[in-house]
């Protein structure tokens, strides 16, 4: 009974060129792995632009959220930023006013001049 062959991998990776074809005309089971790797060598170059273009539509996905998180962030920290009411709040828990900051105020709550 014969042994299948197994230096199909050990002559196409590590043998050149010529080598490799006079083994492959000489064993059957070599000749029979090299044209199943042909096929899918060929499948591998037909889906390539497949793959090309689900990863080019990938990174315009990931570049339109940096842009959208870049905008939102810049846009509610801008509106923090402006309203102190807001920033107050989410620092001290409640609003400042003109008497908590230690300023004169009226018995209205309103800044006097002096």
């Amino acid at each position: 009974m014969k042994d299948k062959c197994n230096k199909y991998e050990a002559f196409f990776t590590f043998r050149n060129d010529e080598e490799f074809n006079k083994h492959l005309a000489e064993c059957e089971d070599c000749r029979l792995e090299h044209e199943k790797m042909l096929k899918v060598s060929e499948l591998l170059k037909e889906v390539r632009p497949y793959y090309k273009e689900k990863r080019k539509n990938l990174a315009k996905v990931k570049i339109a959220c940096a842009l959208f998180m870049l905008m939102f962030s810049g846009t509610t920290l801008g509106i923090i930023n402006l309203n102190t009411d807001v920033s107050d709040t989410l620092k001290y828990g409640t609003a400042l006013s003109a008497e908590d900051l230690g300023l004169p105020v009226d018995s209205y709550g309103l800044i006097t001049v002096e």
